[in-house]
């Protein structure tokens, strides 16, 4: 199979050239729903459910996931690292220990293949009793539709090289309390892996809400404000020179609205400036624990009677997460954002770690460290109390700019760094805790 590579040239060449097809141009609609299909076929997919059954349970979808992968691997020229990162884990909703696994596939960068950005989604199951691991979960949209995803940008992205890695994963177990999430959390630290963006997909194939509220032309993009990893010096900074609503999850999402907004054919991104819906969680929030830069996409609109229901009908109304409920048009618009943010992340440049110095002075002054893969810096600023990046105030080769007559307490400042290429990812602010990374020790 001939395999068409994204060098910098194919890069800069992309965009301007009609017979280089983009990567989100090969998603198959078709092929999210044969997936979907297979993963509902398994009955249910329940953490504790059977690790042994050939056709039912957790194990014969992990199973069948890590096959999935390494077809496209196959297809590629083993262009996949396919690896398993298991633990045990016991807790309120495991009550006896459980061995846990996910599937990863790590497609490593050509140039810097230590930077990594990921995408996920759950592949464990539930119905309205969380302990019930025998019981029919079939988990269409939470989370077959994240699930499918991930193993389409797999085979999408596949055909393409990169500068930097990107890691498919298939997570297991978050339902019972995000421990897959946590296992590949771990995982990156322990791979030393400088994580610069997480996309955590989640319930990402329905566009009617249990009201009847349709809402097919936007997905929500969930982000953290203060970050996670966050300790009382940092706050106290914070509270001196802003930086409350800069974390780099934040920024992450300010980046792939911007994104969004550049394509036709796609979904617009709401912003949603918190964690995760109130009063719960999703996977990327242990990455959020470990100062890794992550968002969740979830659907515009939710419905709730989908969600952690038994299959049945009450008074002639449905209940349950069947694959009738999905819209795989809004699936497939959803995987189409998730792999240009990827496709785009994994040629760009890390966001520098940069800072900002304006007390008692008519200028300000703006330093970052240089990042591999750089070939110019572009500083932005936007007014403290607008949502986005207003105005790009520098392009340059160095790591320092003075803005004179610029009276830094009226603005947050960042920076980005772009590839010779062109290729450039989100903005890192100048503020504390902006940095795209874990928070040193003494943090």
């Amino acid at each position: 199979m001939h395999r068409l590579v994204l060098t910098a040239a194919l890069l800069a060449a992309a965009a301007a050239t009609p017979a280089l097809a983009a990567p989100e141009d090969a998603i198959s609609e078709a092929r999210l729903r044969t997936d979907i299909a297979h993963l509902v076929a398994f009955g249910t997919r329940h953490t504790l459910s059977s690790q042994t059954d050939p056709k039912r349970g957790i194990g014969a979808a992990r199973n069948w996931a890590e096959a999935e992968l390494r077809k496209t691997s196959d297809a590629c020229g083993k262009c996949l690292n396919i690896v398993l990162p298991e633990t045990m884990v016991q807790g309120e909703r495991v009550p006896t220990s459980t061995r846990l696994v996910d599937v990863v596939a790590i497609q490593r960068g050509s140039e810097r293949p230590n930077e990594v950005v990921i995408v996920q989604g759950h592949i464990d199951s539930r119905n309205s009793d969380p302990l019930d691991a025998v019981g029919d979960a079939p988990g269409a949209n939470d989370d077959g539709s994240g699930t499918a995803l991930v193993l389409e940008a797999a085979r999408v992205l596949s055909g393409h090289k990169f500068p930097t890695t990107i890691v498919y994963a298939v997570l297991s177990g978050e339902e019972q309390g995000l421990y897959g999430g946590k296992l590949l959390a771990d995982y990156a630290a322990q791979q030393g892996w400088t994580v610069k963006a997480v996309f955590n997909n989640d319930i990402v194939g329905n566009s009617r809400g249990s009201d009847g509220l349709v809402e097919d032309a936007h997905v929500r993009v969930f982000s953290e404000g203060p970050r996670a990893d966050a300790s009382a010096a940092l706050r106290a900074a914070q509270r001196r020179d802003g930086g409350e609503n800069d974390s780099p999850s934040r920024n992450l999402s300010r980046w792939l609205a911007t994104l969004a907004a550049q394509d036709a054919k796609g979904l617009a991104v709401r912003q949603v400036w918190r964690a995760d819906r109130m009063g719960r969680g999703g996977d990327h929030l242990p990455f959020e624990d470990k100062g890794f830069p992550a968002v969740r996409f979830t659907v515009g609109v939710e419905n709730y009677e989908a969600q952690h229901q038994n299959v049945r009908s009450e008074a002639g109304r449905p209940f349950g997460d069947t694959i009738d409920r999905m819209d795989f048009a809004y699936l497939t618009k959803v995987v189409r954002l998730n792999v240009r943010g990827l496709a785009a992340l994994a040629a760009a440049p890390l966001p520098p770690v940069a800072t900002a110095k304006a007390a008692v002075q008519t200028f300000t002054d703006i330093d970052w460290q240089a990042v591999p893969g750089a070939a110019a810096y572009e500083v932005w600023r936007r007014r403290t109390d607008v949502p986005g990046w207003e105005e790009k105030v520098a392009d340059t080769a160095q790591t320092h700019v003075r803005l004179d007559g610029v009276r830094g307490d009226d603005w947050i400042f960042g920076v980005r760094a772009r590839a010779t290429y062109g290729a450039s990812g989100p903005i890192a602010s100048a503020v504390p805790g902006g940095a795209f990374g874990p928070l040193p020790a003494d943090k």
